[in-house]
């Protein structure tokens, strides 16, 4: 039931008050790949040479190790071993941190662990024991199933290894998901249908679903391919997304559809502005603490990053996040959950009264981006397709 627009009144906050501090996660940087593909602007780091495995997860502990002071007592709700690609890592290695963040941090009973793969690196036995050390969800970076569509994209896998890496995944892990893209060099709707189509008949609880983006500083940005124009890109959207709905998954957030239930839970972290800390070479995090929320991050140079953390340098940079920016950082976030969100969620995570959105919100559902049930604000469709333009709303003005 929609109610009328909200009202706001003027108001300044002059500092943040928590009565509860926000779920934590752990976010793990694992910096390189076989091949920098064309759209990355992931710090990710060609590894022309054998990988410091040892060096590096020794850095990682060390970097847990400083910055345990800043999370001491809270609990661990997930684990996400990010990149670069991961699975370039040996088992050894991932057990090795798995133990160490362990004995260092106390993880929930159950907890969401993930690590992400590439069908290139794809092996059984890796699998196997990245399963036995403590990895309970696999997401692999599939992208298509084309491979006129994978070669354009400077994947180092076909579409034969995009399948078997599949099969393996299922084989050790019950909690999979499939990153695919769209919006394609050359693509056609059909093609971007016929992607979900192979990705759903394996049957993963989780699909992500990107539209390729030409970020600043990697090579499309430089030398831009033939894309699908906006019209054909918007089709392609929506032809996805009726095309999983169909199929049973839930769309919960802008790029990610789940079977019930099954919802990736340190990503829904990070869209419910809660809190992560994040270790390895350009690994960024957010802090909060009774009266501020800070917002950390890693030097980028994984040489440089082993050598100072042998050294016992402080590499992270911390900075307090302006009390004006909160709510544009906040809803830069929570907007992308197409099911909304509790409004008392804006408090429990910035610390500020929600007053300092109201404005906004009405603004946003006078527009027709927003819809608020009681206590709820659900992007509408058209909040979602101009996700841009709704968290313009709550920016604070420079």
């Amino acid at each position: 039931m929609n109610i009328k627009p909200l009202v706001a009144t003027a108001q300044s906050a002059t500092s943040v008050e928590f009565s509860a501090l926000p779920p934590l996660s752990l976010y793990i940087h694992l910096p390189w790949c076989i091949k920098k593909c064309p759209y990355c602007d992931f710090n990710s780091h060609v590894a022309r040479e054998a990988l410091p495995e040892t060096a590096y997860v020794n850095a990682l502990l060390a970097d847990l190790e400083a910055n345990l002071p800043q999370v001491w007592g809270r609990p661990v709700h997930t684990i996400f071993i990010g990149g670069g690609t991961p699975s370039l890592f040996s088992v050894e290695a991932i057990t090795q941190l798995l133990a160490g963040v362990r004995a260092r941090l106390p993880l929930l009973a159950g907890a969401e662990v993930t690590l992400e793969a590439n069908p290139g690196t794809a092996e059984a036995v890796k699998f196997a024991g990245y399963r036995a050390a403590g990895v309970n969800r696999l997401s692999l970076g599939i992208q298509s199933f084309n491979d006129d569509h994978l070669k354009a994209l400077g994947r180092v896998h076909d579409a034969t290894q995009a399948r078997q890496a599949i099969e393996l995944a299922m084989m050790h892990f019950d909690r999979v998901n499939l990153d695919v893209m769209y919006g394609l060099p050359q693509q056609t709707v059909a093609q971007a249908l016929q992607d979900i189509a192979i990705a759903r008949s394996y049957a993963p609880e989780h699909l992500s679903a990107y539209h390729l983006t030409l970020e600043p500083n990697t090579y499309f940005h430089r030398y831009p391919p033939v894309l699908p124009d906006d019209d054909c890109a918007a089709d392609m959207q929506e032809a996805i997304e009726a095309d999983l709905a169909q199929d049973g998954y839930v769309h919960y957030e802008t790029s990610a559809f789940a079977r019930p239930q099954a919802q990736c839970q340190h990503n829904l972290n990070y869209w419910m502005f809660g809190d992560y800390l994040g270790i390895g070479a350009g690994a960024h995090g957010k802090l909060s603490f009774k009266n501020r929320i800070l917002r950390t991050s890693q030097g980028r140079q994984p040489s440089a990053y082993v050598r100072q953390q042998q050294g016992g340098s402080v590499v992270s940079q911390s900075q307090a996040i302006a009390i004006e920016a909160l709510p544009g950082e906040f809803m830069m976030n929570a907007l992308r959950l197409n099911q909304g969100w509790d409004l008392g969620l804006f408090a429990e995570r910035t610390g500020l009264n929600v007053v300092q959105i109201l404005d906004g919100l009405s603004q946003a559902q006078t527009r027709g981006f927003i819809e608020r049930h009681h206590q709820r604000i659900v992007p509408t469709q058209l909040g979602q397709r101009f996700l841009n333009d709704l968290v313009q709303l709550f920016l604070a003005e420079e």
